[in-house]
């Protein structure tokens, strides 16, 4: 096994196991045992550097773990997606590259979804009116290619 295929196991099973009741119960019950113990040890320096050093480094290499977990569920999602919209001969492939664009653009997007919601959230209202004239919403405008 490669030194990267090692690690990604070792950070996916990292993940799991540390979101599981029984690592926060465990963790619980290592800071009470640890508590119980300070009048054994006079409340100490090094008693206290025991607490502090252990859990900074369990926090410190945990965290690279948890985020290379994350990282690679967020690749695979992103592609799912992709997948989704390019499969869909309505949907707009600009959102295929939607993580490349910068703020303004994601800002545009955000506020074109929004209106759009607006008018679904209006056509419904008017469902449950008969009497009012039905309006189509409005069609999202493309994005330039880049």
């Amino acid at each position: 096994m490669r030194a990267n295929e090692i690690f990604r196991h070792f950070a996916r099973h990292t993940s799991i196991a540390v979101g599981t009741p029984i690592a926060f119960a465990l963790a619980v019950a290592l800071i009470i045992g640890w508590a119980l113990t300070g009048p054994w040890f006079g409340y100490s320096d090094t008693w206290q550097l025991v607490i502090n050093t252990g859990t900074t480094i369990i926090t410190f290499l945990v965290v690279f773990a948890i985020q290379n977990t994350q990282n690679r569920d967020t690749r695979a999602i992103e592609l799912k997606l992709d997948e989704l919209i390019r499969a869909q001969k309505q949907a707009r492939n600009v959102l295929l590259e939607v993580e490349e664009m910068d703020d303004e653009e994601l800002a545009k997007l955000d506020r074109e979804y929004h209106e759009l919601s607006k008018h679904v959230q209006q056509e419904r209202e008017q469902r449950d009116r008969p009497d009012q004239p039905r309006r189509a919403p409005r069609a999202l405008s493309p994005r330039p290619s880049r």
